[in-house]
């Protein structure tokens, strides 16, 4: 399904977005990968294969040993949940696996969804890795993967032993710790990898159950969102390479000794260049209207969503004048230029300079900055956060 959607976002990402409840009628051919990780042996292996239903000799299992047995990153399809791929990561924070090469080291940005394991309360590394995770926008579980020996050991030490004390105690403990450390609603699992049908394992496997689709869409929307951005980079990068000759246009027009003629005549390009940009991003109005029938989201949403003066209406002479007197350097490079035409012998050839660098510079960032606006008119349009 990548390759197809893939085609029709460059085809025509408007048609694209409105197609989102096609694609998600296929949600079980979106493959989404799970990344399971924490510190060496706090349990990850065998959870890879409780999650999965299995015990840690049966045959497909993964392998689970006393010392630290994962060394690479390995998947493991889940039997029950069609394309759903468990990575049994490495433990951080051995020699092998250092905390600060980490999440490079794994490749965190390929996986879409992440279980932290700790087999006691979550340590420094643990958060580490839960903002690190948060950093790149993706969600997590936090799992206690050993509460069955927490719950011996308080018994063991404690003459008023009750267990559901002891959960709950761990659990708040957990949550407290967790929210401390800015986790403003952390989902977090006690469980024992050796006891399926005990503790959160029922709860934790309806969780999953329940937001495996809302997982799946949002990858959806992700993958959506970052085509989409290729096809603006491509679209941006034609635009620059045209800017060149806009620049040179610019200085021909320095070169006539005619007073105000070659600043008339740089608006004027520029003018008709951005009107250009505007509507190959997709941003004027004809483009928003039809992006926001085809997705349903108010076209009064999409063009709030646009904050840059270029993408709020029709761009007139003023609008390029006023934005190029606020860039500083520009508009100081625009009277430079004006006044040096009139110079003897020397004075054209400065003039065209300066005005092939007005040019230039004023369009590249002018394409810049539609470029960021198309992206986040696309990504409000598919209902993902703008931030």
């Amino acid at each position: 399904m990548d390759q197809q959607l893939r085609a029709q976002m460059n085809r025509d990402p408007i048609a694209a977005a409105g197609m989102i409840n096609q694609y998600l009628a296929r949600i079980d051919d979106i493959q989404l990968n799970i990344g399971i990780t924490g510190k060496s042996g706090s349990g990850k292996t065998s959870f890879v294969n409780a999650f999965r239903g299995m015990k840690n000799n049966d045959q497909g299992a993964a392998l689970v040993g006393v010392n630290e047995t994962t060394k690479t990153v390995n998947p493991y399809p889940h039997p029950k949940y069609a394309n759903v791929i468990l990575w049994d990561l490495p433990g951080i924070g051995t020699n092998r696996w250092k905390a600060e090469t980490y999440v490079k080291n794994t490749g965190f940005e390929r996986f879409d969804f992440f279980i932290i394991i700790s087999d006691t309360h979550f340590l420094e590394n643990d958060i580490k890795l839960a903002k690190e995770i948060q950093k790149i926008g993706k969600r997590f579980y936090f799992v206690h993967s050993k509460i069955d020996q927490t719950l011996k050991n308080e018994e063991e030490n404690d003459r008023n032993f009750n267990a559901e004390r002891t959960l709950a105690v761990t659990r708040r403990r957990c949550i407290q710790g967790l929210q401390e450390q800015g986790f403003e609603q952390p989902q977090v699992f006690l469980l024992s990898n050796f006891e399926h049908q005990h503790h959160d394992f029922p709860k934790l496997h309806e969780n999953f159950t329940r937001e495996v689709f809302t997982l799946k869409k949002y990858l959806l929307l992700c993958t959506m969102a970052a085509i989409h951005l290729e096809v603006i980079n491509e679209r941006k990068k034609a635009f620059q390479s045209g800017i060149k000759y806009y620049g040179a246009a610019s200085a021909l027009g320095a070169a006539v000794p005619i007073p105000g003629l070659s600043v008339a005549l740089d608006l004027g390009m520029i003018v008709k260049a951005v009107n250009g940009y505007v509507t190959g991003f997709g941003l004027d109005d004809s483009s928003l209207h039809k992006l926001a029938t085809s997705t349903r989201v108010p076209y009064d949403e999409l063009r709030f969503t646009i904050q840059s003066v270029l993408g709020q209406g029709e761009i007139t002479l003023d609008i390029i004048l006023k934005l190029l007197t606020q860039l500083g350097s520009t508009s100081v490079l625009l009277a430079t230029e004006e006044s040096t035409r009139f110079i003897p012998v020397l004075g054209i050839p400065i003039a065209a300079g300066l005005s092939f660098t007005v040019t230039y510079r004023a369009l590249n960032l002018f394409v810049d900055e539609l470029a960021k606006e198309a992206q986040k008119v696309y990504k409000r349009a598919l209902g993902l956060n703008i931030a």
